[in-house]
């Protein structure tokens, strides 16, 4: 498991730092996919550099901009990469910097390593979630070796919520049945603060103790979740459907999440 969390590191940090070259041009061109999701040449070229690290580990790929194969060749898989090279593309286009690279190992449907990596705050989250512990370290360059950045990370931890509860919401994707689940912790006597932040930075928020409860009632995929659900759950958080309460796992026949929640569990 080093070996592969040493990789995701590696390939994060390549990845935004060719994302960090986009970004800093004044004029970025960008696309509509089907879905009317915007793409850009920064998600393309963070995508290619990251399947040069990770496709020689013999372990296949699932990558928001790679082609997506059939659940039939997918359902027999052990484990799979789980990747959003640009997670948060409404906020890179903005220039609001609230936007990340997921790299998620996945074994037998569960997340088991999570590496997210914010470039344009040069913040570095990761976990391997057999230790049940995530951390979280500044670059102060890109050049660093992974050997320095394990050794300089420091230890995160959440916090249980006391009379105040920290709820995170999506920065871009607010809607009604979010403001009816606060709505509903206010009137259970819950004094309630509401942080929007952008991108899988939403976990982030729990596993360091920025906040304590995400509920989310809008569109993701499994590559948008996947490592934060692994830096979460090294911490003592489990991600459930809304619908079932059962803890989400991964490599699905259908790629696409329902409604879930981020809590913490101890």
């Amino acid at each position: 498991m080093k070996n592969q969390l040493r990789t995701a590191i590696e390939a994060s940090i390549a990845a935004g730092r060719e994302i960090m070259k986009i970004y800093e041009q004044k004029d970025l061109q960008v696309e509509l996919k089907e879905d009317d999701s915007p793409l850009t040449i920064a998600d393309r070229r963070a995508n290619d550099i990251i399947n040069e690290f990770l496709i020689p580990s013999g372990i296949p790929v699932i990558s928001e901009e790679n082609i997506q194969l059939s659940f039939e060749e997918r359902k027999s898989w052990q484990r799979c990469w789980i990747v959003d090279p640009l997670d948060g593309t409404k906020e890179f286009i903005k220039r609001n910097g609230e936007f990340t690279v997921n790299i998620a190992l996945v074994l037998e449907g569960n997340p088991v390593l999570g590496v997210i990596y914010a470039p344009a705050l040069k913040s570095l989250y990761f976990a391997d979630v057999s230790e049940s512990k995530a951390f979280q370290v500044t670059l102060g360059n890109e050049d660093v070796d992974v050997d320095q950045i394990l050794l300089n990370a420091s230890q995160i931890f959440p916090q249980q919520a006391g009379s105040e509860i920290k709820v995170v919401g999506s920065r871009s994707h607010m809607n009604q049945a979010t403001l009816d689940f606060i709505e509903k912790l206010k009137e259970e006597g819950k004094e309630v603060k509401v942080l929007s932040k952008g991108s899988s930075l939403k976990f982030c928020l729990l596993a360091e103790g920025a906040a304590h409860v995400y509920p989310r009632f809008g569109p993701t995929m499994e590559w948008d979740t996947a490592a934060g659900q692994a830096i979460c759950e090294a911490v003592g958080f489990t991600c459930r459907w809304a619908a079932s309460g059962e803890r989400i796992t991964y490599n699905r026949e259908n790629l696409k999440n329902d409604h879930f929640s981020v809590v913490y569990e101890g």
